[in-house]
């Protein structure tokens, strides 16, 4: 063995411990940093030691040389994207993920596979989905889209009376995806599954809405020659808008489609009673896609995806191997995602769920939903500024009162930078800034201490 490196092994309870120590001071030191440093150039890259000095000069190295660049984002004001934090559990399962290194796609290896499968069913009850779901781990939304796509894409073939998986995307005739304001992923999704970024259509949305228009989808279907996919919303990007998933189920009656819904951080919003009915209906659709590293506050990455047909999953990823045994009635993971391999992402989850249950992840929804609708109220009162949709969740889509352009827009985020990450976007052709709430430890006084930088900031702007 490498000297450094049993030297390492023999010292390995010291090198953990500095790596506590390491790790508690950058998270009881969040609320003083900056949330986003100061612009600087990156450090010089060094070249590939040779020989190299052990863990306890890298981790040294890391904090001087980079710790110091990244952002606050594991923090209660990181509000940019929808990005959560780790809770306690939960990176106390993604430490534990490391330390035992799964490779939880093969059931010949199989107790990470099957704490997977009870995380996905915990994660299935919170959501108000059924039984005829299953479930698997993924990467993140852009993933889970795919994957659910992926068996749209399958479904169509099967209409079809051919099978997209064996014999190519070219079997299909045209395929239209309609949807009312897709997430940009879903584009990304078409362009790898061969179906294209043509085939999107976009549905009109209802008036000030971001929601898809029920009476305009029935029409775009009534026009779409065979069966067809429709991209439902529950959780806008810019305004968390959700499509009436009910309206939108029923109907199936008049017309042949797939349902995938994309309730990336809108489907949290089922743990709160006040908030339950903007995700009612979600149980229907054929593919659910639900992202975990933003409202369940796991490490990233980590999404779920959930489908209604579970065969055509295992049809399309599939991996036939002597060594991975046969499919069987209860396909390995390894044939239910692009992945061969994937670490055991659910431990952390299951460790947040197990710690903190179903309540204390209410708790965390609504306080977010509270912060959010605090600051919009905050906003309201500021002359300099002025919101463009109702604070309908945990999303505040506000721009500048007068001349919202995108560099003055740029100069108020980089003015309040310190205080604050907020992500740019356009809505209704207006520039403007997204502050999305989703950290477990986010508190009203955070949302207030934002709105006065804002107000501070914006003054100085006019």
């Amino acid at each position: 063995m490498d000297r450094t490196l049993a030297a390492d092994l023999a010292r390995l309870p010291e090198l953990l411990d500095a790596t506590r120590r390491a790790a508690t001071e950058a998270l009881t030191g969040l609320d003083a940093r900056p949330v986003v440093p100061p612009a600087a150039a990156p450090p010089e890259p060094e070249p590939l030691p040779g020989h190299g000095s052990g863990a306890e000069e890298a981790l040294a190295a890391f904090r001087s040389r980079w710790e110091p660049r990244f952002s606050a984002s594991a923090g209660p004001r990181y509000l940019g994207f929808v990005t959560g934090g780790a809770t306690p559990a939960a990176l106390a399962g993604d430490w534990l993920t490391a330390t035992h290194d799964q490779n939880s796609n093969s059931a010949l290896d199989g107790a990470g596979q099957h704490l997977e499968r009870e995380t996905v069913g915990w994660l299935r009850e919170l959501f108000g989905l059924s039984d005829a779901h299953t479930g698997t781990f993924v990467s993140g939304a852009t993933q889970s889209n795919t994957v659910g796509l992926a068996i749209a894409r399958e479904w169509l073939g099967e209409r079809a009376g051919v099978s997209v998986s064996e014999d190519g995307v070219g079997a299909l005739g045209p395929v239209r995806v309609l949807s009312g304001a897709p997430h940009s992923s879903v584009a990304k999704a078409l362009a790898v599954l061969g179906l294209g970024r043509a085939s999107l259509v976009r549905v009109p949305t209802l008036p000030g809405r971001e929601a898809v228009d029920p009476a305009a989808l029935d029409r775009a279907l009534a026009d779409t020659p065979g069966p067809a996919v429709v991209v439902a919303n529950a959780g806008t990007v810019n305004t968390v808008d959700f499509d009436d998933l009910r309206a939108v189920d029923a109907l199936r009656p008049r017309h042949d489609f797939w349902l995938h819904t994309d309730a990336a951080f809108g489907a949290f919003a089922a743990l709160s009673p006040d908030h339950a009915h903007l995700a009612a209906g979600l149980d229907a659709s054929d593919s659910v896609c639900v992202d975990l590293h933003k409202w369940l506050n796991v490490p990233y990455d980590s999404a779920v995806q959930f489908t209604r047909r579970r065969d055509l999953q295992a049809r399309v990823f599939q991996n036939s191997a002597a060594y991975l045994g046969p499919l069987g009635p209860d396909p390995d993971l390894v044939h239910l995602t692009p992945e061969n391999s994937h670490r055991l992402r659910a431990l952390a989850a299951w460790f947040t769920l197990r710690a903190y249950g179903r309540e204390g992840h209410r708790e965390i929804v609504e306080r977010d939903i509270d912060c959010a609708r605090a600051l919009g109220a905050a906003l309201e009162q500021d002359p300099a500024l002025r919101l463009l949709a109702p604070v309908r969740l945990n999303v505040v889509c506000f721009t500048l009162a007068e001349a919202p352009t995108p560099e003055r827009l740029a100069a108020l985020r980089e003015a309040v930078g310190a205080e604050v990450f907020l992500t740019p976007t356009v809505y209704a052709g207006t520039p403007a800034l997204r502050a999305a709430f989703s950290n477990w430890r986010t508190t009203r006084a955070d949302a207030l201490r934002v709105a006065e930088a804002l107000r501070t900031a914006a003054k100085e702007l006019v």
